[in-house]
């Protein structure tokens, strides 16, 4: 559990504030987040880089939300956006374009005239094709692109099969081996200025032997550019570093800070990190209340307000979330199967965990929900979206409202000719 979320009297706190007096005021399901959490998040990560030529951006996937953004920018974060609709808030936030990087394996012309238009600080290029498309784009508007091509060191790494980025069979970036001839292309292309290799092999990785496997596949990769004549000056090794969920990371922050200076030193690279997981996901949680205990037989099923459509990372991932009764919990524990309202069967948070026994009414906590929860909620079962709050201190604010079922299909059009 982060520290900052603990129990005074039995009850459970984020920061100065009770969880009890957020669902009364805000209502259940709703994420709570914890801006001195991310902030001191953020500020680990930079001390760790103490001395390194660092700019670290945000993965903006993580957790869009435009407080938070907000929060990270005013620390010195830039961004790390996926699509024209994260650079609009990343800008809408207050962060400048010359801290804004563009991934991502589909960018369309409107998002890179967007991106060129605002003269954000570097596209990280996925293809050979986008690159082409880029120019002819860049070429239109008069400019160039700063451009980091994507590379795929084939190091298998990440927490699950479908959050591993950086193997052959995987749809991101380009072979290493052929960073020469492409950047060698680039250096020719009118639109494009190569400026340097950019890397992500996966999400939630808890050992340092991947990383250092496919960063130094990579600087071999940044050093035979340079030899061959372009004179690149960034490498950006993404993200990835993984965070508490069951089992805590074999690293810390400090040991990654360590390896990479080792192993950097002396090359005179500008570095550009991507951390998103690491920087909120310990910092929320999903605040939800019992709709009642139903015992069958051999099963206590604890159905909550929350459901996948809530939080879908067990769903999709088979995640592991710690669940804490935010009342004082009772001594006697039980396998507990402890789900949602979705029509379903996927729809758990845990099954047979060893929970004590709450009823109807009852708050209950599902920790570590700050990256890619809420963005990733939706209307399945047209059921109102979650609000969310954030908490400082000792004060707190709802940031987001609940969204009401009328505001889901307010966008909706039935045809006159249905009658």
């Amino acid at each position: 559990m982060s520290p900052v979320f603990g129990r005074r009297s039995g009850q459970l706190f984020v920061e100065e504030v009770p969880l009890a007096a957020i669902a009364e005021m805000a209502g259940t399901p709703v994420y709570v987040n914890s801006a001195g959490g991310m902030r001191a998040q953020a500020r680990a990560l930079i001390d760790a880089f103490a001395g390194q030529d660092v700019q670290v951006c945000y993965a903006v996937k993580a957790n869009h939300h435009l407080a938070i953004l907000k929060l990270f920018a005013s620390l010195g974060l830039g961004m790390d956006t996926v699509s024209g609709g994260e650079i609009a808030r990343a800008l809408k936030a207050g962060c400048p374009p010359e801290r804004i990087v563009f991934a991502g394996v589909a960018k369309d012309d409107d998002e890179m005239r967007q991106g060129l238009r605002h003269d954000i600080w570097q596209f990280n290029v996925e293809s050979i094709e986008e690159l082409r498309r880029l120019d002819q784009v860049a070429q239109t508007l008069g400019t160039r692109a700063r451009v980091a091509l994507r590379v795929n060191p084939n190091v298998a790494a990440g927490g699950h099969d479908k959050i591993s980025t950086g193997r052959k069979g995987d749809k991101f970036g380009v072979p290493v081996e052929n960073a020469v001839s492409i950047l060698g292309e680039a250096a020719r292309m009118p639109g494009i200025e190569p400026v340097g290799l950019h890397c992500h092999i996966g999400s939630q990785i808890t050992e340092l032997a991947p990383f250092e496997a496919a960063y130094l596949r990579v600087i071999e990769a940044w050093k035979a550019v340079r030899q061959s004549g372009v004179p690149i000056t960034r490498i950006d090794f993404g993200g990835g570093f993984g965070v508490h969920y069951r089992e805590a990371p074999n690293f810390t922050i400090a040991d990654y800070a360590a390896m990479v200076k080792r192993i950097t030193t002396g090359l005179g690279a500008k570095l550009v990190l991507e951390p998103g997981r690491f920087l909120v996901a310990e910092q929320a949680v999903l605040l939800t209340r019992v709709i009642y205990l139903k015992e069958t037989g051999e099963h206590r099923f604890l159905v909550l307000d929350a459901g996948m459509n809530t939080l879908i990372r067990p769903a999709m991932y088979g995640a592991w979330h710690d669940i804490e009764p935010v009342g004082i919990p009772g001594a006697e524990l039980a396998p507990t199967e402890v789900v949602g309202p979705i029509c379903e069967s996927s729809d758990f948070f845990a099954r047979g965990r060893m929970l004590p026994r709450m009823v109807e009414g009852d708050l209950v906590a599902i920790m570590q929900a700050g990256a890619y929860g809420r963005v990733m909620a939706s209307d399945y079962n047209s059921r109102p979206g979650p609000a969310e709050v954030m908490v400082d201190g000792d004060q707190f604010d709802v940031i987001t409202r609940r969204r009401p079922v009328e505001k889901q299909y307010e966008d909706e059009v039935i045809p006159p000719w249905l009658g």
